[in-house]
């Protein structure tokens, strides 16, 4: 096996333990900074470092993370909503071997379900029975309470921020909120679209100076720039990731840096006690240990 092809999605043994699963929310303050974009690419990233990586599209109503990557899907999470069908039959392979949870766009419905359903897509996924490396969340844009509800239950909370004051603006805002009401502490930052390292590296610093100053319990970690790159919107045009159609240009190369680093982190030893993904996959793991 190549070093970097992505292991086989096998369905493990009846009964045995399943493996924790690292989960990562990006999400942004603000609509139009690219977070679809850094999700779907950081998902075939990590892919294709033969990470087993499942993607969940989370915009709930706006859904495009399937339309990004050329994929049909037969069901979504509204049928999944619906009771028409199981987790299972709405996950579609997309390219390099990633899993992909499709959303339904244009369903108002999807877009007002209750702070109750919202937990319950969460905890839908314990009874998953894939061995999976790491589940990647594309949530909406703004305050809402599913955003809120997915960056929560993940363990890594990625805000997308672009050059323009209220990207910034409203990033502050989301962090401020998951803070003071989901009681999220760590925040990574992705600066998106940007003209060089060094903007990025300011975007973030102006970030990290407000955050400190209001926010001193949240710790903002640096993640990387992804530069403003026509190969992505071609990439976007041929609807496909950008990491597979042109895997040497600055933004793949950006992302796939990106994914190295998050592919580091280890996978969670244990639940923190509030909703989040996979939870009983870490008491398994905890009683058999």
């Amino acid at each position: 096996m190549l070093p970097h092809e992505p292991r086989p999605l096998t369905m493990p043994p009846p009964n045995a333990p399943l493996a924790p699963v690292r989960s990562i929310a990006v999400t942004g303050g603000k609509g139009g900074v690219g977070k679809t974009n850094i999700s779907v690419n950081l998902a075939a990233s990590l892919a294709g470092l033969g990470k087993r990586t499942l993607l969940l599209d989370a915009d709930l109503g706006l859904a495009n993370v399937d339309v990004l990557l050329g994929l049909s899907p037969q069901h979504t999470l509204a049928d999944l909503v619906a009771g028409r069908c199981e987790l299972e039959d709405v996950i579609l392979e997309g390219p390099g071997g990633l899993l992909v949870v499709p959303a339904a766009s244009g369903r108002r419905h999807m877009a007002e379900l209750q702070p109750a359903q919202h937990v319950g897509l969460v905890n839908v996924f314990n009874d998953l029975q894939r061995e999976l490396d790491i589940l990647v969340v594309d949530t909406a844009a703004g305050i809402t309470d599913s955003v809120l509800t997915f960056c929560q239950a993940a363990q890594d909370a990625v805000v997308v921020v672009c050059d323009e004051p209220a990207s910034l603006t409203d990033a502050y805002a989301l962090i401020k909120v998951l803070s003071r009401e989901r009681g999220v502490d760590r925040v990574q930052v992705v600066a998106n679209m940007v003209r060089s390292p060094a903007e990025g590296r300011g975007l973030y610093d102006k970030l990290a100076r407000v955050c400190e100053r209001f926010l001193g319990d949240v710790s903002l970690n640096y993640l990387g720039a992804v530069p403003q790159c026509d190969w992505l919107r071609m990439a976007v045009q041929r609807q496909q990731a950008v990491a597979t159609a042109y895997p040497a240009s600055p933004s793949a190369r950006a992302i796939a840096e990106i994914a190295r680093r998050a592919a580091r982190w280890q996978a969670p030893l244990a639940p923190r006690g509030n909703i989040e993904f996979f939870v009983d996959r870490m008491i398994r793991q905890g009683a058999v240990a």
